[in-house]
């Protein structure tokens, strides 16, 4: 441990849990499988003796060679039969077993997804403990387990998205595309109003990334006036934008149809009913909050009008990332009864035929059912994943921006934490002089490498790009979460 450090073996340790543990636990797998009950299809024989129709013979002779002739394809064209849609029809239930998830659409993607990122908090939750009693100049390898996290997120949107745009009805495509050029607006709009009114830190960020990138340029013998120009970054920004937005279009629409379902499931419960308003509403808050006029200026005092002061700025800061953690901490609690939901649209669905005219087939009836449960892990994915991608983009703007959760208990807290920290690294510098000429020199040389490009990525830089795009995706997410919502409240009940 000595040789390789603290935070590399911990690393080690996850993915050795990840290798071995994987088909003996699966936090994944338990989260699906807890308390969730699915309903069955009915039979065949279930279904003609629910429809008053007798098993007739195929017939004899000539009739019985032509089906041996036929195959398998006859066999198939005799097994399919209409039932009247006002069929009295009883679904059996089971519970929803390991087993059973094996074959479902990217059940592969949500275990991993969920495992990975399981051992991504607590590879960061103890270096976060580590670092506020050791010295904060060591590399923290935290960050790529975060970064590896949103990586993954991404992946799985962008594969959800290619489903839908190899879709044959091109319903989905379309949608995906208007949202996109409608983010791009939106996008577009909100980079040019000003910092009085949304604090990103934005331009405050490109500046010192700029005059950064600029003094290291010259360092190398490179004349250049910066990287890139405002505006220029500013485009680039809205086209990112404008592609998440559209990724996180089908999971903001995906929730509002759970949220409204499992409201109706929970009428008698007040309690319950509260934490999904809460639920439902909390990202709203958190956007409110990057709103200076709504949210410094009131919180903070900063106000004429306010003589009040709620908390420090700095305290303020790190209860906007706080409250994303609080929100996916709730998504995560509240997400069997929302899974629940989805389950029990198959017994809707039935309820809701038995009011329609016609006949449907014993085929299409069975797959009307069976698709609900098929789709579950589609369903969990684009109900957790947006949050789980928040928490990690916070992970990473906390870090890289340079705040501390010890904020939160006040400014005696916050300085015991920083002597701890300031005392652990005077210890590893005294070290450090001790140690061969070599190590010494090939230490220097990191360093000075490290350095460098801090000069350029700045906790600045960090905090104006990481809290814009967190801001942004939630923006989005809850934007088309409430178009969602308003879709399936008034437009598709009609």
């Amino acid at each position: 441990m000595a040789i390789l450090g603290v935070q590399l073996v911990l690393s080690l340790i996850m993915f050795s849990f990840l290798q071995k543990l994987g088909p003996y636990y699966s936090f994944g797998r338990w989260l699906l499988c807890n308390r969730l009950v699915r309903y069955l299809h009915p039979t065949d024989e279930d279904l003609k003796k629910a429809a008053g129709i007798s098993n007739v013979p195929n017939g004899k002779g000539k009739n019985k060679k032509h089906e041996k002739k036929g195959g398998g394809k006859n066999n198939t064209q005799s097994d399919t039969f209409t039932i009247p849609r006002s069929t009295e029809i009883f679904l059996d239930t089971a519970k929803v077993e390991a087993i059973d998830l094996v074959s479902l659409h990217f059940y592969s993607d949500f275990q991993w997804l969920m495992e990975f990122g399981l051992c991504s908090l607590v590879v960061y939750i103890i270096t976060e403990v580590y670092y506020a009693f050791w010295p904060k100049n060591e590399l923290n390898i935290s960050m790529l387990w975060c970064l590896l996290v949103v990586i993954f997120c991404f992946r799985i949107l962008i594969s959800q998205a290619a489903v839908y745009f190899k879709s044959e009805e091109g319903g989905e495509r379309i949608l995906c595309v208007t949202f996109g050029f409608f983010f791009l607006v939106l996008a577009m709009g909100i980079l040019v109003i000003d910092e009085k009114i949304l604090e990103f830190g934005l331009e405050p960020g490109y500046q010192n990334f700029s005059e950064g990138a600029e003094s290291f340029l010259k360092q190398q013998g490179i004349d250049s006036q910066g990287p890139i120009t405002l505006m220029t970054f500013k485009i680039i920004l809205a086209i990112i934008c404008s592609i998440t937005g559209a990724l996180l279009t089908f999971p903001g629409l995906r929730y509002a149809k759970v949220h409204l379902d499992t409201l109706n499931y929970v009428k008698e419960s007040p309690f319950k009913q509260a934490l999904l308003h809460l639920n439902f509403i909390m990202p709203l808050v958190i956007i409110l909050l990057w709103v200076k006029p709504v949210g410094r200026d009131i919180i903070c005092a900063k106000n004429w009008q306010v003589n009040f002061k709620l908390l420090h700025e700095d305290a303020f800061e790190v209860v906007r990332l706080s409250l994303i953690v609080l929100l996916f901490v709730l998504r995560l609690v509240l997400m069997p009864p929302h899974m629940q939901a989805h389950l029990n649209l198959a017994y809707e669905h039935v309820q809701r035929m038995k009011k329609e005219t016609g006949r449907i087939s014993n085929l299409d009836l069975q797959r009307m059912i069976a698709r609900v449960f098929y789709y579950l892990c589609v369903v969990a994915i684009q109900y957790i994943l947006p949050c789980l991608l928040l928490l990690f983009m916070v992970f990473l703007q906390k870090t890289l921006g340079n705040y501390s959760w010890s904020d939160l208990a006040g400014e005696n807290a916050h300085n015991y934490f920083e002597g701890k920290s300031m005392s652990a690294q005077a210890m590893f510098t005294e070290r450090g002089k001790s140690t061969g000429d070599a190590v010494s020199d090939t230490t220097a040389q990191f360093t000075w490498a490290v350095s460098n490009l801090r000069q350029v990525f700045s906790p600045t830089w960090y905090r104006g790009l990481f809290g814009f795009l967190t801001w942004w995706m939630t923006t989005a997410w809850f934007t088309s979460t409430t178009f969602g919502l308003y879709y399936y409240s008034k437009v598709a009940t009609q």
